[in-house]
């Protein structure tokens, strides 16, 4: 695949001998009516100095994003792009781009432009480093951020919270976007929700198969409603079911346990020209 591309990591305050040249990165992008914005958020992602598959699914767009995608397709911004024939919802979007993914890590991007994908190296440290399976980007922990609105940041905390009593973790905001998982992992999960169900579905899931998580700052450009944004208040109450659904109801993920040896140390990727070192 063209995106695996090599490119030189040296961006401040990041540990340089981590294995930065052989981990394989699967940006997962959820994809409905962004036409305004996919192409660029595409260039955003492959400017990040890491080996990346791009996996677009369109979920259903209706206003053009499906021709800007056909003709971006086979080109440098992307790897794979999917199209649903009819809007399915964000958790329906990602359960077909994980499927599809085969990098080491896989990390979801939305389309929109409210997250910025410069900042995969900070959320895929503690993975690389062996300190976690999962890592959570959060919008609550001190990162710059756009300031909107005040109801809506009520609400992920009220559903983080009720997240937090059922899984037992402490987490700040079980509802990002930035989830990153190791690709194994993601794939063991038996995931189900169609919609924005899926935040604390994977939430519940990871938290069933003991995965170790951290949760770093992250920055946050949010947009509104007139620019474009899609998630309202039907989407929180929907939240509040599924967090009891998938918390308390079966199935359960399976237990997960990390592999001796993770496929970046694996004797045929450090057998590579390049030793994983990044340049000085």
């Amino acid at each position: 695949m063209h995106g695996y591309e090599m490119r030189r990591f040296k961006p401040a305050g990041i540990d340089r001998d981590l294995p930065w040249d052989r981990v394989i990165l699967s940006v997962v992008i959820p994809c409905y009516n962004e036409v305004t914005t996919v192409e660029n958020l595409l260039s955003k992602v492959r400017e990040v100095p890491l080996r990346t598959e791009v996996i677009v699914v369109d979920d259903g767009s209706t206003d053009g994003t499906r021709d800007l995608l056909t003709r971006l397709e086979g080109g440098a911004l992307v790897d794979q792009i999917v199209f649903h024939e009819r809007n399915a919802g964000k958790g329906a979007a990602l359960r077909t781009g994980f499927a599809r993914a085969t990098g080491d890590v896989v990390v979801v991007q939305d389309a929109d432009l409210e997250y910025d994908p410069a900042e995969f190296p900070l959320l895929l440290e503690p993975i690389l480093s062996g300190k976690a399976d999962a890592v959570y980007g959060s919008r609550f922990l001190g990162g710059p951020h756009r300031v909107l609105y005040f109801w809506h940041s009520v609400g992920n905390r009220l559903l983080t919270l009720l997240s937090n009593m059922f899984t037992d973790l402490n987490l700040t905001d079980m509802e990002t976007c930035y989830k990153m998982v190791r690709r194994e992992l993601l794939q063991s999960l038996p995931l189900a929700a169609d919609r924005f169900g899926i935040e604390p579905e994977l939430t519940a899931r990871l938290a069933q198969a003991e995965a170790r998580i951290y949760e770093l700052p992250i920055s946050y450009n949010g947009r509104s409603y007139a620019e474009g944004k899609k998630i309202g208040w039907k989407d929180g109450v929907s939240a509040l079911w599924a967090i009891v659904k998938y918390n308390a109801l079966p199935p359960r993920a399976p237990r997960w346990t990390p592999p001796a040896v993770p496929a970046w140390d694996a004797p045929e990727r450090l057998a590579g020209p390049d030793s994983g070192k990044p340049e000085a």
